[in-house]
């Protein structure tokens, strides 16, 4: 008898706990409530962005399927021939896919150096201008060709290139560098730099916004109790401006790595031509060239979820290791 009862007491206090979880959720629960109740108006305005984020990123992933059909455009859904990882074999047995892969990898890096760095030494440099005109003009000029589009600046940089009366050829050639023009736009092994130049000439003053932004955020009496204590101007930049944007720095370069293979197509589709096409395409180029225009919707469909997931794992990993060294992170 007595084994029979013993368990009882155990029992009870699992009641109890049960009992205690049940109120401590719904207290949270309320407390949710009394939340929204108080922010309505905040929820119902970002219920919009939210609809827009659903409709355009998150809805349109249905037709990642097609990577696992042989899709044909004049079937149903129910109709399409369903083939597995197909695609993806196909994809990664092909040798062009290799090449695009280390076009893509070489000027995502190049962006991600210069890119990256410049427009922080840029924030740095204009900070520490003492002239507030001529610190917003310079500013100004600066960011000014983020607007303009990459059809204009393609343009600009073909005909500054050009041979026939292109300014760096007349440049080099009024120096006696080069005894005669050089065809830029038409050797590959300088295509990746020509696009890493133009890319930082139009958004260096455009990203020096946000750098700016946090510069000024940083508490100005650490800069007098530096001056005070005979710090130099190169000293204060390096204890004081770094350090007071190392969150900022931080976040945005755990970004670029996640868009580390997906930067687009317009800059090469515009610069490139026939004769650096083996250094001008990147994936999504290639997804164009041999999914879409080829009638291959499978195909191209299979290139873009590569690219996405590649691009999730690197944004994951990066600010896994920012989270572990540096305690910066995005999430």
């Amino acid at each position: 008898m007595n084994t029979l009862t013993q368990p009882a007491p155990h029992n009870k206090r699992e009641s109890g706990n049960t009992s205690k979880n049940k109120a401590k959720s719904k207290r949270h629960k309320a407390a949710f409530w009394r939340t929204v109740v108080q922010q309505k108006y905040l929820y119902l305005m970002s219920l919009p962005f939210v609809i827009w984020v659903f409709v355009f990123s998150y809805l349109p992933l249905w037709g990642w399927t097609m990577a696992f059909q042989d899709y044909k455009p004049a079937r149903s859904f129910t109709e399409q021939k369903w083939v597995g990882f197909k695609h993806f074999a196909e994809l990664f047995q092909d040798e062009r896919f290799y090449l695009v892969l280390r076009n893509t990898l070489a000027m995502s890096g190049l962006g991600i150096i210069f890119g990256f760095a410049v427009p922080i030494l840029f924030a740095v440099l204009l900070n520490e201008l003492r002239g507030m005109v001529f610190k917003r003009f310079v500013q100004t000029v600066s960011y000014l060709p983020h607007f303009v589009s990459w059809v204009v600046v393609a343009g600009i940089v073909t005909k500054m290139l050009s041979i026939d009366g292109g300014v760096i050829n007349d440049v080099l050639m009024g120096l006696h560098l080069i005894n005669e023009p050089i065809q830029f736009m038409a050797k590959g092994s300088w295509f990746w730099y020509i696009v890493t130049a133009s890319d930082v000439w139009k958004e260096t003053g455009w990203n020096t916004i946000i750098y700016l932004a946090a510069i000024t955020g940083i508490d100005q009496e650490q800069y007098e109790a530096a001056r005070v204590d005979g710090a130099s101007r190169i000293r204060q930049i390096w204890h004081i401006t770094l350090p007071g944007i190392r969150s900022t720095i931080a976040v945005l370069f755990i970004m670029s790595i996640g868009h580390l293979i997906s930067i687009g197509f317009e800059k090469q589709f515009l610069l490139g031509n026939s004769l650096v096409t083996d250094y001008s395409e990147v994936l999504d180029l290639y997804a164009l060239n041999y999914g879409l225009n080829m009638g291959r919707f499978s195909y191209g469909t299979a290139i873009g979820i590569f690219n996405s997931i590649v691009s999730i794992i690197l944004l994951f990993a990066a600010n896994g290791l920012f989270k572990k060294f540096t305690k910066e992170s995005i999430m």
